[in-house]
C-alpha cells in the first residue's frame, strides 16, 4: 500500500513567510547542486553533508574537503538534497504542514524551531551509528520536527491523502493523528530493520526530529494556542484587537 499526503484543510490567516523562504532556499541550493555537475556535486555533499564519523571525531575530512567546521554541517546538510524526488517529497510535506506550525509561534521562532529540529535529527542519526562515514543530507529531519509539532497542535485536522492499494486508487480524508502516527511508526520500524552504516534513508533522523518537534512545541508556541485541538481556524482567536501574543520567552 502506498499513501501520500497532498494537502490539509487547516487554513492560516497570515502568510507563512519563513516556510516559503525555507522551501525557496532548498530549491535554490538544489539548483546550485545541479549546476556543479555530478563529480563536484558529490564533493559538495561530502563537504557540507553531516558525516557522523566526522561529527563524532572518529574520522576527519581530507583538507581539500574541509569547508566548514563539523558542527556547522548540522545546519548546512538540511539544505542539500540527493535528487528531484528527495527534494519534491520533502517540500510537499513542508508546504502542507509548515504554514500552520509557523502561525502557531510566529516567524522568528519558527525559523529557530526548524533549525533546532534539524540539528536534533542529525544528532539522532549520528547517535545511531557514530562511526558511519555515509553523509546525511536533506531537510527531512527538520521537517519531521514540524510534523511532530503539527501532531500535537492539530491532531484532528483532516489531511487529504492519496492512497494506492493494488488496483484501488482513492483520495481520502484522514485525521492528522492517523497520518502522522503511521508515518512515525514507519520510521521506527524501518530504522530498527536497517543495518548500521547502510546507505539510504536516515530513518533515525526522522524519528529524532519528530520527537524534538513534539518536545519543543510547548516552549515555542504562543501561550493562547492550545495543544490537541482541531483545525487552525478553530484553534485560537485571531482578533486583531487583542494585545500582542507572547510566549514563554516574553
Amino acid at each position: 500500500m502506498f499513501f501520500l499526503p497532498i494537502y490539509d484543510d487547516n487554513p492560516t490567516t497570515r502568510p507563512a513567510i519563513v516556510n516559503w523562504a525555507l522551501i525557496a532556499a532548498c530549491i535554490l541550493v538544489f539548483l546550485w547542486q545541479m549546476k556543479l555537475g555530478e563529480e563536484n556535486g558529490q564533493l559538495a555533499v561530502l563537504s557540507l553533508g553531516m558525516i557522523p564519523a566526522v561529527l563524532s571525531g572518529s574520522a576527519e575530512l581530507a583538507p581539500d574537503l574541509y569547508l566548514i567546521p563539523g558542527w556547522a554541517t548540522l545546519f548546512s546538510s538540511m539544505f542539500l538534497h540527493g535528487g528531484i524526488a528527495h527534494l519534491g517529497g520533502n517540500m510537499l510535506f513542508l508546504w502542507i504542514f509548515g504554514n500552520n506550525v509557523e502561525e502557531s509561534m510566529g516567524h522568528a521562532r519558527y525559523l529557530l524551531f526548524y533549525l533546532l529540529c534539524g540539528a536534533a535529527a542529525a544528532l539522532a542519526q549520528m547517535a545511531s551509528d557514530p562511526a558511519s562515514e555515509v553523509p546525511m543530507i536533506g531537510a527531512s529531519g527538520a521537517i519531521s520536527g514540524v510534523l511532530g509539532a503539527y501532531l500535537l497542535l492539530y491532531p484532528k485536522a483532516n489531511v487529504r491523502v492519496f492512497m494506492w492499494f493494488f488496483v484501488i486508487v482513492r483520495i481520502l480524508n484522514v485525521p492528522a493523528v492517523i497520518v502522522l502516527g503511521l508515518w512515525f511508526g514507519m520510521q521506527i520500524f524501518s530504522g530498527l530493520n536497517t543495518a548500521p552504516g547502510e546507505a539510504g534513508v536516515a530513518f533515525w533522523a526522522h524519528a529524532g526530529g519528530f520527537v524534538a518537534g513534539m518536545a519543543l512545541i510547548p516552549l515555542f508556541k504562543y501561550r493562547q494556542v492550545p495543544l490537541f485541538h482541531g483545525a487552525q481556524s478553530r484553534a485560537f482567536s485571531l482578533d486583531r484587537n487583542l494585545p500582542p501574543r507572547r510566549g514563554p520567552w516574553g
